[in-house]
């Protein structure tokens, strides 16, 4: 049994590196997920007759355990890619470079779109990546946010993107960094917000991992 977790992509590299045009990212995603949906689904042979793929009166084995299909989650990242995910009925993953405010904004038009079709919104369909440092002192607050600037900086010249914020506020944006108490409001904050679903990226290791552990979730269980 599995999860899958599924996105276009957004890096010119990636694109570069298969020979695609970054043009054709929408039309081939959206055609894959049709043959992935399809492929899980189908009880006796298909075919699939598209753009960018074609496959004639075949069958997948082993049939997946999982009714209708794995679970599947969907990165977003737009109105209208929240929107879509909704509509697939699948859940959503949120990047951790987004804001809190973005976030927010995010979950509401998720929970909206999913009750207009008629359908219960469940926290737990929505997962929010999040970089977590917990710090004793401001020095090594400024450390982590320093460390944090060069990273961003190291996937932008993959990424390329031309809305990249070189600031220490972008930086800051995506980030749950501070004392213990400041990590523990944060995550209040999300889950006041309606997100019971934190992913963690601790690039402090697994001394972060261990306090959080320790001194955060003890709070929320």
């Amino acid at each position: 049994r599995v999860d899958a977790g599924i996105g276009k992509g957004y890096r010119l590299k990636e694109f570069e590196g298969f020979a695609m045009s970054v043009e054709e990212a929408d039309a081939r995603f959206e055609e894959c997920l049709e043959v992935m949906v399809k492929a899980w689904t189908s009880d006796s042979s298909w075919s699939h007759k598209g753009k960018y793929w074609q496959y004639n009166d075949i069958v997948v084995e082993p049939s997946s355990i999982q009714r209708p299909h794995p679970k599947i989650w969907m990165g977003a990242g737009s109105p209208r890619s929240v929107k879509q995910v909704a509509q697939l009925g699948f859940n959503m993953l949120l990047g951790q470079y987004d804001p809190f405010d973005m976030i927010i904004d995010e979950v509401e038009t998720f929970k909206c779109e999913v009750e207009s079709l008629g359908r219960t919104f469940d926290p737990l369909s929505v997962a929010v990546a999040r970089s977590v440092n917990i710090v004793d002192s401001s020095k090594e607050y400024e450390d982590a946010i320093a460390n944090r600037m060069v990273a961003r900086r190291r996937t932008q010249e993959h990424a390329l993107q031309s809305n990249f914020q070189d600031t220490r506020a972008a930086a800051e944006s995506g980030t749950i960094y501070g004392s213990l108490e400041h990590v523990k409001n944060e995550i209040k904050m999300l889950q006041d917000a309606g997100i019971e679903y934190v992913l963690l990226n601790c690039p402090a290791g697994i001394s972060t991992l261990r306090r959080f552990a320790k001194d955060v979730i003890p709070s929320f269980t």
